[in-house]
């Protein structure tokens, strides 16, 4: 009950191009398992934002997420499958943010996808010079 009778609750509309249903991303993190991971900021990638690459984390396929920021276990983030001809997996930031991001991150996905499949499936046990090796190795965008 609200303060004059009962609340009332607005249900929203999603025709309007600003809404979205805020969700938040699965926390990768809630296992114990070995991993490797990198935030890669707009000087690595070329991409605006923040890039986040790990080893296999979670029980989903391989995927890096895009922030328009920094990145953070539970912040809003664009994910994108790895693989030859990336695409978004799941987006939990508003549409006009994720449409913007979309195109650059699959496109600096998809020349690196070889190496990101390989730290992927491999990483977690490579040392620091390989890590290193293998950031250093990332195809920026133009």
């Amino acid at each position: 009950m609200g303060i004059d009778g009962p609340l009332r609750v607005e249900p929203m509309r999603l025709s309007h191009p600003l809404a979205f249903r805020r969700r938040t991303p699965p926390d990768d993190f809630i296992d114990d398992h070995p991993i490797e991971m990198s935030n890669l900021d707009e000087a690595d990638p070329h991409v605006p934002g923040t890039i986040f690459v790990s080893t296999a984390l979670g029980s989903h396929g391989p995927q890096v997420k895009w922030y328009p920021d920094r990145a953070g276990r539970t912040l809003p983030c664009l994910i994108v499958s790895i693989g030859p001809n990336p695409s978004v997996r799941d987006d939990f930031l508003p549409p006009i943010v994720s449409r913007a991001a979309a195109p650059k991150v699959i496109a600096w996905v998809r020349p690196n996808h070889v190496a990101l499949l390989d730290f992927w499936t491999n990483g977690a046990s490579w040392n620091r010079r390989e890590v290193a090796a293998f950031l250093d190795g990332l195809l920026p965008l133009p």
